[in-house]
């Protein structure tokens, strides 16, 4: 309570006299009056809150309040044993931390000076001392029936459908069967589903099934567990919402989960094709003042949403101010033709509505581009006609292979390893980037690929960035390849000259199956007998001739590409379609996120996070950037952090020498390794759980995220701190750097970050011809998609008019509420999302999958939301049928067709007679529909049986 009183928002900023006068005193009593200069106590002495203040909590109030106070005399004290040894460590932990801070205090200006524990927390003795003024019960996993002081609740675990469901009976008839029965019986009965959409659609489906057999009552809804006993005691089956995943009863109560009924939880995924471009459309939320690029009117400024009335009703539209202070209004159906420009925003000027620069600007953009799609498309042809042999898995050997994983794959990497064999077995050369976040599991993909080719009789060669990756892989692969009848051999500089010389032999004479090593292994002197796949771990750290060299070797031999963060080149090459992309998204299970502070260096923080790491028996990382850097920080080890050891390494000492420290600090000999980026990619080392990155501004994103990755490959939490020098203004771009891995602390974040870096820094050069000047122009989005456009056109010889038919965007005008109101979705960047969402729909199935998921978000569909995805279909319709505008009144409608042409003119003039005077084409080519249509919603649904005949007649002719 006293915590919350002092850490009240910046709106109720200033302390009360009374607190201040008592903190004042006790603190002057506690430290001495020289203490006084401290910043806490001036801001305090001034009225104002600070972070930390919390930690002074006494010297503020007359006494603080504990949980006990709460406690009534006769209330009951239940205990998890489990809590007992989790009290134990974090009093320890409060310890250390105290220490810690003592430990240094007055070493610098402004020191922190920490109370007691026992000012602030109970202690052991107090913590029993209170407890035993209560009736105390422990919980236990062992039952324990000759206990006196067992509470059996007399709950027994609920029905399960899975018998009903394996006999592929109804499950929805023998779940309303079994429910009426409770409810007949006296006991109260309810529903559990997730989410409101699934409470409501659970009650109609099992209502109906319980209606048809004549069964009783169908399920009612409520809206709190209080309100659904007092309904259940009425009789009738209740549904609410209750995240539980399974049923439980007793004599007097019965609850059934929507997973007793239906299984597992179901989870909708969306089509593996989307996979990557789900995690850009995540990343375009537009933010006002963001620049847009509108497809027909180019670049603008976003400024919000809006609601327009169309004729009585509201209708949201996206609102673009241009050159001149002129504004655009765009209606939410028709977002699909706004893409973000992307960043680089400086010196880019608006266009004129209605000018000719941008069409101009676009159309000599177009030429340019088509030449770049045909030379990429070229260079893939060349690839795609060359013959690659056909590696298969030998099913036994194979599943003997398999069983040594020690973990469960994740669905994601299933996929993955399933492409991944999939494109070995076509008999073309695969070329497949493999993205997935640090530690998801890309080496076993890599792994299963060498198995399967190396089986076949093929060599592999695995290409590393460093060497210290090279030496774990190497240790990786020796483990799970033991006993099979495989020799594996590796090249780096770490590798003795007689083994190295040896493994040289073995690839020219064919005896070595596996090699592993560094750009080593690109060198002249390295021969293959039989190359059949390369390898590439973390392709964006090698440099361009090593590059060069990967792209001679890989001309007739399978390529696999492992990364956490393609660089943009990489991956705008596979959302183009020009390279194969799986991606590896779901985290190993217990896998949790590391913790992310961006911060200045502060001497008593980095010194306290090292000690909590090695206090709970972990070891650390700090790397810097430079080689200049590190005298520095070991002399502040030495002085700040004398209770750990430490030990440096660095790429330019001796091979011997890192391989010396590193085993060292493999060995646990060290608590803290002082590096360099010589750990960047791809180290293993589980027990190190917390990394320093000192001057972290002078490091790249990817970079960045790379090193993160190597701690948190645990089931321990991990902490990251990006520390940048005190009082130094930071560039705008490593601020911006910064700030994105501060926000991307998720799992699986990899692929968001390799799309910031492609947004940040634009997509480089594909052809060594810079693209960036041409990305300018137009934007990133309008570009990349420009691109995809002539690559799937020169594919197919032409650009022909069904690729431009699919870039209309009918305009629909409609007296009827069309938007997603706030009160139903409150958070505006998420009605944006479902919006954006909404107008990439591809088809039926597409609209009605985010309908459903609307439903379960947020309950059922409001009207203007409902005539939204109504409006959505009507327009997917239209755009068949090659309308291009339509407007609605009450007494019909008047449809234009693109370019005054319909795909089927006769069909058309059919189609009119078949209406027996309700429709007539004018000179003009317009179609004029005379209908009365009175209220909204036989306005949309008139609209969507006129556009859905019009669309099955240019169908036809298609």
């Amino acid at each position: 309570t006293a915590d919350e009183h002092l850490l009240l928002p910046a709106s109720e900023a200033l302390l009360d006299e009374e607190s201040v006068k008592r903190f004042r005193t006790r603190y002057r009593e506690l430290f001495g009056a020289h203490a006084t200069s401290d910043p806490l106590y001036q801001a305090v002495s001034e009225g104002r809150r600070l972070a930390g203040m919390e930690h002074w909590l006494p010297l503020f109030e007359d006494r603080l309040v504990t949980l006990f106070d709460h406690f009534a005399g006769d209330d009951l004290a239940v205990i998890d044993s489990a809590a007992l040894g989790a009290e134990d460590e974090r009093l320890s932990d409060i310890a250390d931390y105290f220490t810690a801070r003592t430990d240094t205090s007055g070493k610098a200006p402004g020191s922190y000076r920490p109370l007691k524990p026992e000012a602030l927390y109970l202690t052991r003795e107090e913590f029993a001392a209170k407890l035993s003024g209560w009736p105390i019960h422990r919980t236990d996993i062992f039952a324990q029936p000759d206990s006196a002081k067992v509470i059996d609740f007399g709950f027994s675990s609920g029905r399960d459908f899975a018998p009903e469901r394996a006999r592929g009976d109804n499950v929805y008839e023998a779940a309303a069967q079994y429910l009426s029965a409770q409810a007949r019986s006296g006991r109260k009965t309810l529903i559990a589903a997730y989410t409101i959409g699934s409470r409501a659609r659970l009650a109609a489906i099992l209502g109906e099934a319980a209606q048809n057999g004549a069964m009783g009552p169908a399920p009612v809804l409520a809206d709190s567990w209080q309100e659904a006993l007092g309904l259940a005691a009425k009789g009738a089956p209740v549904a609410l919402v209750l995240p539980l995943e399974s049923g439980f009863g007793n004599d007097e109560l019965e609850i059934v989960t929507e997973q007793d009924i239906l299984g597992d939880r179901l989870v909708r995924r969306k089509k593996r094709k989307k996979s990557a471009d789900a995690f850009l459309a995540e990343l375009a939320a537009l933010t006002p003042g963001d620049l847009v690029v509108h497809m027909d009117h180019g670049i603008g400024r976003y400024e919000g949403l809006q609601s327009i009335p169309v004729g009585e009703s509201p209708h949201d539209c996206v609102m673009l101010s241009y050159a001149g202070g002129d504004k655009l209004y765009i209606p939410v159906e028709n977002l699909e033709v706004l893409s973000r420009y992307g960043s680089g925003v400086d010196g880019v000027g608006l266009d004129k509505l209605g000018g000719e620069a941008w069409q101009k600007r676009k159309a000599r953009l177009k030429e340019r581009i088509r030449e770049i799609a045909n030379e990429l498309l070229r260079t893939a042809a060349l690839r795609a006609l060359r013959q690659a042999p056909v590696l298969v898995a030998e099913p036994a050997s194979y599943g003997a292979f398999v069983d040594r994983f020690p973990w469960e794959e994740t669905d994601d990497q299933d996929r993955a390893i399933e492409d991944v064999l999939g494109d070995l077995a076509e008999g073309k050369p695969m070329d497949r980037l493999v993205c997935g976040d640090v530690g998801f599991g890309k080496t076993e993909v890599a792994l299963r690929a060498a198995f399967v080719t190396a089986m076949a009789g093929q060599q592999v060669a695995v290409v590393a960035p460093t060497t210290l990756l090279a030496r774990q892989h190497f240790s990786g692969f020796m483990a799970r390849f033991d006993g099979f009848p495989l020799e594996i051999g590796r090249l780096s500089r770490l590798v003795p000259d007689k083994e190295a010389k040896a493994t040289r032999e073995g690839l020219t004479r064919g005896t070595v199956d596996i090699v592993i090593g560094t750009h080593a292994l690109l060198s002249k002197t390295v021969q293959f007998k039989n190359l059949g796949l390369v390898v590439v771990d973390e392709e964006q750290r090698f440099g361009v001739t090593h590059k060069e060299k990967l792209k001679q070797l890989r001309a007739d031999v399978h390529v696999l590409t492992l990364t956490a963060t393609p660089i943009p080149r990489t991956l705008q090459m596979a959302m183009s379609g020009l390279r194969e992309l799986s991606t590896i998204q779901t985290p190993p299970v217990d896998r949790l996120a590391v913790r992310t502070y961006v911060m200045e260096w502060d001497d008593m923080v980095m010194r306290e996070a090292l000690l909590r790491e090695h206090h709970r028996g972990g070891q650390s990382f700090i790397v810097v950037p430079r080689i200049a850097d590190m005298a520095e920080v070991e002399e502040w080890l030495r002085k700040t952090v004398p209770e750990i050891r430490f030990v440096s390494a660095h790429g330019q000492m001796s091979p011997t020498e890192v391989e010396e420290r590193m085993s060292s600090f493999y060995d646990k000999k060290y608590e803290v390794l002082l590096s360099t980026t010589i750990i960047e990619s791809g180290l293993d080392i589980p027990s190190a759980n917390t990394m320093i990155i000192h001057r972290a501004d002078r490091f790249g994103l990817a970079q960045l995220y790379q090193l993160r990755g190597r701690v948190g490959r645990a089931k321990l939490r991990a902490y990251a701190y990006l520390t940048t020098a005190a009082n130094q203004q930071l560039s705008e771009v490593a601020e911006k750097r910064l700030k994105v891995l501060g926000d991307l602390d998720s799992l699986g974040a990899g692929f968001q970050l390799a799309s910031h870096d492609l947004d940040i820094r634009g997509a480089g050069n594909l052809l060594g011809d810079e693209q960036s000047g041409h990305i300018r122009e137009v934007g990133f989005e309008l570009y990349q998609s420009m691109l995809e456009d002539a690559i799937l056109a020169a594919r197919a010889g032409e650009i022909g008019l069904a690729r431009e038919r699919s870039s209309l965007s009918p305009q629909i005008t409609v007296d009827a509420p069309i938007m997603i109101p706030e009160d139903y979705v409150p958070d505006l960047a998420v009605r944006m999302a479902l919006y954006r969402r909404l107008n990439e729909a591809e088809d039926q199935e597409d609209i009605e999958s985010l309908s459903a998921e609307m439903i379960d978000r947020f309950g059922a569909l409001p009207t203007p939301t409902a005539n939204l995805i109504k409006l959505i279909e009507i327009k997917r319709q239209a755009i068949i049928a090659n309308i291009a505008k339509i407007d609605v009144g009450a007494k019909g409608a008047l449809v234009s067709f693109h370019n005054d042409d319909f795909p089927d003119p006769m069909g058309l003039i059919g189609y009119i007679e078949r209406l027996q005077g309700t429709a007539k084409l004018r000179p003009d080519n317009k179609l004029v529909i005379t209908r009365v249509w009175s209220d909204p919603k036989s306005r949309l649904n008139g609209l969507f049986q006129l556009t859905k005949g019009l669309s099955a007649i240019a169908k036809k002719a298609a």
